[in-house]
C-alpha cells in the first residue's frame, strides 16, 4: 500500500464478494451491500470466475468474513460493545450490523478512506450512527494512537477483525499491532488471516503463491511477511494472548463448504489460514 493512493487489492476483495453474491449458492456471507457499494466499479468476468484460481479467491474472501464475523457474535453475545476493523478496505458490515449495542470503528489509510467516501456517497448509502472512521497509516502511527484519537474505550475489551492485512506488513508493524490488542482487557479478541511461509509449501502449490505475490507487488502493495503456524502461535503468546485458535483450509473447508451441491472449496493446503486470539 502506497501513502496517498487508495488500495487496488481493497478494490480486487470487495469484487470477489460482490461476485459471491450472484454467482455462489447457497451464501457463505449474505451481502446485500457488496453491488450497491462497488456500483460501476463493478464488472462480472464470468470466464475468469469460474477457472480453478477465481473460485478458490472468492470462496477464501467469502470464508474468512464469514469466520470473522461469526467470531464477532460470539464476543457481542458475551457482551463486547467494541468492533474494530483494522484495514477496513470496503468492509459493509458496518451497514449489515445486527447488533445495536455494538460501536463499530474502521481504520485504514486515509487516501482509502475517502475513496470509500465517495463509492458510499455515490451509492446513495449514508453513515450508519454507530460507525466511526479512524484515518490510520499502520507503518507510521501506532494502533494505540488511532484507537485514543477515534474515542475507543480501553477500559473495556473489544472484537478486532484484521482480514487482509498481515502479509503486507513488516513484522515490526505486526508485533507493535498485536501488542497493543493483548494488552486490552480480558475477553478481547482479534481474528485475521496471515500467509504461510513459501518454504512450506508443497511443490505444486508454489507457482500459484508466485503468481500471486507478482500480482500483489504489480498493484504496489507486495507481501512482506511470512510466518508458519508454529512461529505464529509463539508471536502471540508472547504478546500475551491466552488462547489462539488457527484453521486450516481443511477445517474451513469442513466448518463452510462441505456438502456444497456447486463444488465450492478452497484449496488444501491453502495458502492462507484463519486466526483468532484471546487475551
Amino acid at each position: 500500500m502506497q501513502t496517498g493512493r487508495a488500495s487496488r487489492t481493497a478494490l480486487r476483495v470487495a469484487m470477489r464478494r460482490a461476485a459471491h453474491q450472484i454467482l455462489d449458492r447457497p451464501l457463505i456471507l449474505d451481502d446485500p451491500v457488496a453491488l450497491p457499494m462497488l456500483g460501476p466499479l463493478f464488472s462480472l468476468d464470468r470466464e475468469r470466475e469460474t477457472r480453478p484460481m477465481g473460485r478458490a479467491f472468492r470462496a477464501f474472501m467469502a470464508v474468512r468474513s464469514r469466520y470473522a464475523e461469526d467470531q464477532l457474535a460470539a464476543a457481542a453475545a458475551g457482551g463486547v460493545t467494541q468492533y474494530v476493523v483494522l484495514g477496513a478496505g470496503l468492509d459493509t458490515f458496518a451497514w449489515r450490523n445486527p447488533f445495536p449495542q455494538l460501536r463499530i470503528f474502521e481504520m485504514d489509510f486515509p487516501a482509502t478512506q475517502e475513496w470509500k467516501r465517495a463509492l458510499l456517497a455515490d451509492a446513495g448509502l449514508a453513515l450508519p450512527d454507530a460507525l466511526t472512521f479512524v484515518p490510520l497509516d499502520f507503518e507510521r502511527q501506532t494502533l494505540a494512537e488511532g484507537l485514543a484519537a477515534a474515542g475507543f474505550a480501553t477500559s473495556k475489551p473489544a472484537f478486532f477483525a484484521w482480514l487482509g492485512v498481515v502479509p503486507y506488513l513488516t513484522l515490526e508493524a505486526f508485533r507493535a499491532t498485536i501488542a497493543t490488542i493483548a494488552a486490552l482487557p480480558a475477553g478481547t479478541a482479534v481474528s485475521f488471516d496471515y500467509a504461510i511461509s513459501p518454504e512450506t509449501l508443497s511443490p505444486e502449490r508454489r507457482p500459484g503463491f508466485q503468481a500471486l505475490s507478482e500480482r500483489v507487488a504489480a498493484a504496489g502493495e507486495p507481501f512482506r511477511l511470512f510466518l508458519a503456524p508454529e512461529e505464529l502461535n509463539a508471536e502471540l503468546s508472547r504478546s500475551g494472548f491466552q488462547r489462539i485458535e488457527q484453521l486450516s483450509s481443511t477445517d474451513l473447508n469442513r466448518n463452510y463448504l462441505d456438502a456444497r451441491a456447486d463444488g465450492l472449496r478452497l484449496p488444501e493446503p491453502a495458502l492462507f489460514r484463519l486466526v483468532t486470539a484471546w487475551t
